[in-house]
Order: structure tokens, then C-alpha cells, then sequence
């Protein structure tokens, strides 16, 4: 009984892993199609972070300014993905620029452990935006608001690889790309968009179009220059839609619902 429990959630499990630092135990190794299956979790994982993050946001403004709030706010939420979609970003920032336009140049330099001045320039900007964006959240009471940003950023990713050709040859992103379901994967994106309109009502619909234009955009530079996407750039595509969501969501302050 236990056995089948844990065949149905080890999915989530996966994503979880691969998205967040959150202690899932010792997993064994799991099955292709069970990589695959976790794809369609990656909403799920931006939302239950987004809510442990929502809950430290309200405990925090309840002793400090919306200043320090956001500093350890931003803290946190780099800590529960485990900066693995920072340090995508970092490879993928240092890739494109040392990769003059090669293929094969940015693929290598993607798997260069070190950071070079371009990817710490990256880091440095995106982190202080983002710093920024949730301060003005807080700055108006809006503790919970800033969630959308994790949510629409793991559905981004979770469109990428299905839609989108895994360039290398091994890793959990291969075994997604070949087990997926695209049907599945439209589905959880309409219903991800039907329930978050209960909440934002046609304030979602900007939300939707930045996000979808940053993954339409960043996606169109993956096919440009390595022919697909890879682990890293996936990390790069959620950096950069949480950013863009919440310079949106700061954007729709005020506006009345």
C-alpha cells in the first residue's frame, strides 16, 4: 500500500528536487517516465513555495519595515530553490557572451563551473530588480501577491520543455522531453490560468502576456543559437520570468481589481 503511495507522489517528489531545495529524503533512482511525469508538477512546486514564502512575508512585516522584509525575503526564496536557477542563469549569462555565437563554444561554457564579471553583472542586476519589485509588494500589504511570480515562472518552464528540443544527450531534462505529455502539459496551463483568474481577475491577463512573451522570447534565443534548450537555460527562463512577473505585478499596484 505504502509502496503505491509513493509510486504515485515520487513524480512530485522529483520536481521538487529538481526545483527546490526542500527536503524530499532519499530518493532512488527514478524511472524515465516518472521524470517525465514530474514536468506536470512544476506549477505545484512554485505554488507551495510561493506559500511558505507568502507565510515568512506576512510573519515578517509584523516585526520589520518592508525593506529588510524584502532583503530576507529574497534571501529565503534564493535559499528554497537552492540557487539553481541562479547559477543557470550565471552559466547561461557567461555562455552567450563567451560563446560567440557557437553552438558548441556556449554549450561548453555552460558546464564551466566558474562565473565570469558578465554573469556576476547578470546575478547582480536580476537579484536587486527582484529586491525591488518585493519591497514595493510589501510596501503596499500585499503579502500574498508576489506568488504569481513562482507559479507563471515553473509553468513557463514546464511549456518550455514541452515545446522545445533538449539539446543534450543525458540528464533528467532529456528523460522529461521524451516522456512528457503535451496534452497533459495544456491542460495544467489553462487550469493553472482559469484558477488564477479567480484570484486576479483580468489582471491576470498582463501577467499572462509578459510571461508568455518572455518565454516566447528567451525560448526564440535557445533555438537561435543552441538549437534547443538544456537544464541551465530552463533555470535562466524562471530567473527571468519571476523578475519580469513581479516588475508586472508592482506595475498593476493600485489599479482597481
Amino acid at each position: 500500500m505504502l509502496n503505491k503511495v509513493y509510486q504515485k507522489v515520487q513524480p512530485l517528489l522529483i520536481a521538487l528536487q529538481f526545483l527546490s531545495s526542500l527536503p524530499v529524503g532519499h530518493l532512488p533512482l527514478p524511472k524515465d517516465k516518472d521524470i517525465g511525469a514530474s514536468l506536470n508538477y512544476y506549477p505545484l512546486v512554485g505554488l507551495i513555495l510561493a506559500l511558505l514564502l507568502s507565510v515568512l512575508a506576512y510573519a515578517l512585516m509584523s516585526v520589520f519595515g518592508s525593506v529588510l522584509s524584502a532583503a530576507i525575503l529574497l534571501a529565503f526564496w534564493v535559499y528554497l530553490t537552492g540557487a539553481l536557477h541562479l547559477d543557470g542563469l550565471a552559466d547561461c549569462a557567461d555562455a552567450w557572451m563567451g560563446g560567440l555565437g557557437s553552438k558548441d563554444r556556449t554549450l561548453l561554457l555552460m558546464k564551466d563551473p566558474t562565473s565570469g564579471p558578465f554573469a556576476i553583472v547578470v546575478l547582480l542586476l536580476v537579484l536587486l530588480i527582484k529586491f525591488a519589485a518585493i519591497e514595493a509588494l510589501l510596501a503596499q500589504g500585499q503579502h500574498w501577491f508576489f506568488m504569481w511570480a513562482l507559479v507563471f515562472a515553473r509553468l513557463s518552464a514546464m511549456i518550455l520543455f514541452a515545446t522545445t528540443p533538449y539539446v543534450r544527450k543525458s540528464g533528467l531534462g532529456k528523460a522529461i522531453s521524451q516522456y512528457l505529455n503535451v496534452n497533459t502539459v495544456a491542460a495544467i496551463s489553462l487550469i493553472t490560468a482559469l484558477i488564477s483568474f479567480i484570484f486576479l481577475t483580468w489582471k491576470i491577463i498582463p501577467v499572462l502576456v509578459i510571461a508568455g512573451l518572455g518565454l516566447l522570447y528567451l525560448r526564440h534565443l535557445m533555438l537561435q543559437r543552441i538549437d534547443g534548450c538544456t537544464g541551465d537555460t530552463a533555470g535562466a527562463l524562471i530567473e527571468i520570468n519571476e523578475m519580469l512577473i513581479l516588475i508586472t505585478l508592482v506595475a498593476m499596484l493600485g489599479l482597481p481589481l
